[in-house]
């Protein structure tokens, strides 16, 4: 789907701010890559970047006059850009509820394609969707999923040409995918030489039949018995250091939106040290969902390099190590969606544009743990998928 470039220095960011032009006929307000939460409520301090030209020089005239004028003409003056800064705010924030979002994909890295292909598609019961090759830039991709990539969600794998292994970490969880009959599925994974780390049970502290594989990379996969269901590729699990943080960044009921996803659920483990909240834009039993972990005391974890954010520098005689965007979302307006992002203290890590070679328009950028993701134009994608 997206095409990954081998460094992230390679990608020039094609714009050095954002202009909403269709929100701000009249003036544009630039946002840091570094914005912080605060600045949603600071943002009208900075005369400089919301009031019209025309303004601030009536503003720096009106400051050579003397009495009470003169603070009355300044007070008028910031409040006009205390009210445009709002009203842009929330015409952002606003467009993100109502912006078409869905999971497209999941990207990560193994060590040997033709083996994981294997895997998923003989124990998983996965299709491969479709492969490509990048000889000169030394990767491969390939799509595997249960259903065509424009309506279901779907792994992007990718082989770094002579790389084969990668540290997981601890930060990455695992993914999820529902079974009509888990102890049937565990039986075709150990026959097929898979590996089983959990075997068929209920949930701790609940009713719902799961177990553990691991992939021939050590990707861990959770089992969940379920009934049919139009999504079964249906969980990414990540773990974080702040959950109320995390959900305030990925909610859209929130003032602090970003991702414009719904809290499904949530639910505290006393007992066993952690809380999980579910995130997703549908139901979980019928759209893939993302499973943010918190783990008491635990605030940072090891990202590793196979799931991870990592940019790597090219060495001598090595390997480059593409950067993978982690998990990509659909989104009608890239350009939009970075200023929401920027809004939420987000760090954007890629400005929107279109991408070398085939034009589909993203955005990357970092939740507050780190974890990336990659905005994709929805029509884009579409074209692309042609």
């Amino acid at each position: 789907m997206v095409r990954v470039m081998p460094m992230a220095s390679s990608i020039r960011p094609s714009l050095a701010s954002i202009r909403l032009s269709a929100l701000r006929p009249r003036f544009a307000v630039s946002l840091s890559p570094h914005s912080s939460p605060q600045n949603l409520r600071c943002l009208s301090n900075n005369l400089s970047s919301a009031v019209p030209q025309s303004q601030i020089f009536r503003l720096k005239s009106s400051k050579s006059l003397r009495g009470d004028g003169n603070r009355m003409t300044v007070s008028m003056a910031g409040n006009m850009a205390q009210a445009s800064t709002t009203t842009t705010q929330e015409n952002v924030l606003e467009w993100v509820k109502e912006d078409k979002r869905r999971l497209l994909h999941v990207v990560y890295r193994v060590g040997d394609m033709d083996r994981t292909i294997k895997f998923y598609t003989e124990c998983l019961g996965m299709k491969l969707l479709r492969k490509r090759d990048i000889p000169e830039e030394r990767y491969t991709n390939a799509f595997l999923g249960y259903g065509p990539e424009d309506s279901h969600f779907v792994i992007e794998l990718t082989y770094n040409y002579g790389v084969d292994k990668y540290d997981i970490g601890s930060g990455f969880g695992h993914f999820g995918i529902a079974v009509d009959d888990v102890a049937k599925t565990v039986d075709l994974i150990k026959a097929k030489g898979g590996t089983v780390t959990r075997e068929p049970g209920p949930v701790k502290g609940g009713s719902t039949v799961i177990a553990f594989i691991e992939d021939p990379d050590g990707y861990k996969f959770e089992l969940l018995e379920r009934g049919p269901t139009p999504e079964p590729l249906c969980q990414v699990m990540l773990r974080v250091g702040d959950l109320e943080r995390s959900i305030n960044f990925y909610e859209k009921v929130k003032v602090t939106l970003a991702f414009g996803m719904e809290l499904l659920r949530k639910r505290d483990n006393p007992e066993y040290k952690y809380t999980i909240a579910m995130m997703g834009y549908g139901p979980e039993d019928k759209s893939a969902v993302l499973e943010l972990t918190y783990n008491y005391g635990v605030t940072e974890y090891d990202k590793g390099n196979g799931y991870a954010q990592v940019d790597s520098i090219p060495l001598p005689c090595k390997p480059v190590l593409l950067a993978p965007y982690q998990i990509a979302i659909g989104t009608d307006d890239v350009y939009r969606t970075a200023e929401a992002v920027k809004l939420c203290g987000g760090k954007v890590t890629r400005e929107p544009g279109p991408l070398p070679g085939i034009n589909t328009k993203i955005l990357a950028c970092l939740d507050p743990d780190g974890w990336k993701t990659v905005f994709v134009d929805n029509i884009d994608f579409l074209k692309e998928l042609e």
